[in-house]
């Protein structure tokens, strides 16, 4: 039997990587005969770059930016075949920064612009951006602010400055090179706009670490913002990814492309599924929102345009077997169910990979 692997990151404890690598370990004790296909995705949020790198090769260069509130922080950029892979979560993400430090309103994605610098200094000439699990919400204006906008000290200040912004000056923004113009592709499947009941703000914001009473005077600033740029592009689908750097991004003149989808077709998951007769998917969570671009949603459909059926194994599993259904999956597996609670982020690769045991028990023949 034939059993295609490919789950996102369990967040917080196990990568993509990690993850395939444990549901691997753990099926192969109860069906040694099987053939396993290692496929670890991502969706344009964290691990992005390293399964890329992993499907695709390339060069991987090692980067410092500034982070969320202006510290020097590590990241990586990927080139490959003249195009490079970002991943903008390394230089603003949710991860970056403890719970009880966050502060959104301060948050700057000034480093995601010199993360797009240092990858046309590379000489790319496309730079794919992956959004996703960023912990800012400023519409990538400290992004703008790195490739030259103005007022600067206003736009990397996070929307507490952006609220004193009167004009933006954008003449000459851009990445641009002695080469020509780069084409620049923003990877994210949510398709918030940038403001409004449904924008990154209301939606997103209190994960942040934005208090509820300050939600409507902060979405208020990333509207003033949208209408001294480019109000139309706020009502974009996508604008408000990852805080707003969709917008940005689209101001820039870049395109939207699914995330799920971009990393699907570089590590060839469609023909990989044709050829497996069980596809195997996963992530901390598996809930109704898989439906807006998560990862075990997207391999579910790939599954099912290839006839073939698509189990999850994840941290928990918060939808019944109907809802389950309509999105494309068998049976999911909850690893908190199975291992308890504390073993389960105690041990979460060893709890991961008793779980697959345990899967493999039912589905392999």
């Amino acid at each position: 039997m034939r059993v295609l692997i490919a789950p996102d990151k369990f967040a917080g404890t196990l990568s993509a990587v990690e993850a395939a690598d444990a549901i691997a370990e753990g099926w192969r004790r109860r069906a040694p005969a099987d053939e396993l296909d290692l496929a670890p995705m991502a969706d344009g949020g964290p691990g992005f770059v390293d399964v890329l790198y992993a499907a695709l090769g390339g060069d991987l260069l090692a980067v410092t930016v500034s982070g969320p509130y202006g510290e020097p922080t590590p990241a990586s950029l990927l080139v490959a075949d003249g195009t490079a892979y970002v991943e903008s979560a390394q230089a603003c993400g949710l991860h970056l920064t403890e719970p009880a430090d966050r502060d959104a309103e301060r948050a700057t994605t000034y480093g995601v612009g010199e993360l797009l610098r240092a990858a046309v200094d590379a000489g790319a000439r496309r730079v794919v951006v992956g959004l996703g699990g960023s912990g800012t919400n400023d519409a990538g204006a400290g992004l703008l602010a790195a490739l030259g906008a103005e007022p600067a000290d206003l736009l990397r200040g996070g929307p507490r400055a952006m609220a004193e912004l009167h004009s933006v000056q954008l003449d000459g923004v851009g990445l641009g090179s002695e080469r020509g113009e780069v084409e620049l592709v923003a990877a994210s499947d949510v398709a918030n706009p940038l403001t409004g009941l449904f924008g990154a703000t209301k939606t997103y914001g209190p994960q942040k670490g934005i208090p509820e009473e300050r939600l409507p005077a902060v979405d208020g600033i990333l509207d003033d913002f949208a209408a001294l740029t480019e109000r139309r592009l706020a009502l974009e689908k996508g604008a408000g990814a990852a805080g707003g750097l969709g917008f940005a991004l689209f101001l820039l003149g870049g395109s939207r492309e699914s995330g799920i989808g971009l990393v699907a077709r570089a590590v060839g998951l469609a023909d990989r599924a044709r050829q497996a007769d069980l596809v195997v998917t996963g992530e901390g969570s598996f809930d109704f929102s898989s439906r807006s671009g998560k990862v075990p949603y997207g391999v579910a459909e790939i599954a099912t345009e290839a006839v073939r059926p698509c189990i999850a194994l994840a941290g928990q599993v918060l939808v019944g077997s109907r809802e389950m259904r309509a999105l494309g999956v068998e049976s999911a597996y909850s690893l908190v169910d199975a291992a308890g609670k504390e073993r389960a982020f105690a041990d979460p690769r060893g709890a991961l990979a008793d779980l697959a045991e345990r899967v493999a028990r039912t589905w392999s023949r």
